[in-house]
């Protein structure tokens, strides 16, 4: 099953957190927050502005990205947790991170 978000909504995979702290200490998975940074799987063909035209959106499936703690709503697709939100909930892409995916 494919899934395309509507408008400006995207579809994030949430990136997992590390395992250890820098000191070292293994963290369980009960006190362990949930991450704020996410890759982008699927993107909406954008909003549409005052005179009716769609501006597309800044964020392209397989960018990083970092958003709110509470953006988005949970969803399951095909049994993976899939974050769902529009794109004025996410605060920056990881510019980094993208400049790595294309250099391999």
């Amino acid at each position: 099953m494919s899934f395309r978000p509507l408008h400006d909504r995207i579809l994030v995979r949430r990136v997992d957190s590390e395992e250890k702290t820098k000191g070292g200490i293994i963290i369980p998975d009960t006190a362990k927050e949930k991450p704020q940074e996410g890759e982008v799987v699927a993107v909406g063909a954008g909003a549409r502005d005052e005179a009716g035209q769609i501006q597309a959106l800044d964020v392209k499936p397989g960018d990083r990205i970092l958003f709110g703690k509470w953006s988005g709503a949970e969803i399951k697709i095909n049994g993976e947790d899939l974050l769902i939100m529009k794109e004025s909930e996410v605060l920056g892409i990881i510019e980094a991170e993208a400049e790595r995916q294309q250099a391999a």
